[in-house]
Formats: C-alpha cells, sequence, structure tokens
C-alpha cells in the first residue's frame, strides 16, 4: 500500500508540473474559462484536480490538421511551413530572383566567350617561322 501511495504522489506530482509548465507556456489569448494567474493558483493548491481542471477546461484547443485554431474563424496559423501561402511566395520569388542572376551570368559568359572567338578569327593568323633546312 505505501508503494501505491509513494507512486501516486509522484505521478500527482509530475502532472502538477506538466500541467504548471503548459499553463505558463500557453498564449494569454487561448488560455480558456479563466485567467493564467487563476488557474496556476488553482494548480498550486490543487495539484491533482488543479492539473485534470487545466487539461480538459483552460488548456488551449489543439490546432487541427487544417491549421485553424484559436478564438473566432478567421484566425489563421498555418502548421508548417509549406501550409504558409507568404512563406511560399517569398521561396517563389527568391528563386526567380536566383534563376535571372544565373541566367544573366550564363548570357555574360557566351558573350564574352564569342567575343573571343570572334577576336580570334578576324586576326591574322601568325605564321611560324621555320627554319630553313
Amino acid at each position: 500500500m505505501a508503494r501505491l501511495m509513494i507512486f501516486v504522489f509522484v505521478a500527482q506530482i509530475i502532472l502538477a508540473a506538466c500541467a504548471l509548465i503548459s499553463c505558463l507556456s500557453a498564449d494569454k489569448s487561448d488560455i480558456r474559462a479563466l485567467p493564467r494567474f487563476v488557474w496556476v493558483l488553482i494548480i498550486l493548491f490543487f495539484p491533482l484536480l488543479g492539473s485534470i481542471a487545466w487539461f480538459f477546461a483552460g488548456r488551449p484547443v489543439a490546432t487541427p490538421p487544417g491549421g485553424r485554431a484559436g478564438r473566432g474563424p478567421d484566425r489563421y496559423r498555418p502548421v508548417a511551413p509549406d501550409d504558409n501561402p507568404e512563406f511560399l511566395g517569398s521561396l517563389a520569388a527568391e528563386q526567380a530572383k536566383k534563376d535571372r542572376e544565373l541566367f544573366e551570368r550564363w548570357e555574360e559568359d557566351l558573350r564574352r566567350r564569342e567575343g573571343e572567338i570572334r577576336r580570334r578569327e578576324s586576326d591574322p593568323p601568325i605564321e611560324e617561322k621555320r627554319p630553313e633546312a
């Protein structure tokens, strides 16, 4: 029986620590039902019941796979950078800029090489003097 009580006590402390960390790291506008200060007091004074209450009634709603969460239907939070249209647009613009720069360097190099070839063709060939035998 003593082992069970020790196990329950340790589990209660761990649960209270997790609830406190979750409460303190949650965005202030996402905390439901009560202000953060009240939730912290409830968790500290009633560790088991306060922790359970926090996870069921006070914790922010988890972000669903669609990416919408928080208060109101217009609040949008992308789940990952791949789901953020602004981020994807900036990547596309950055890649287009790099492609233009690369293309300009290739054109410049091609013009330089063509100029060298034209100069070689327009210059009279230098005749080698062969020793007469």
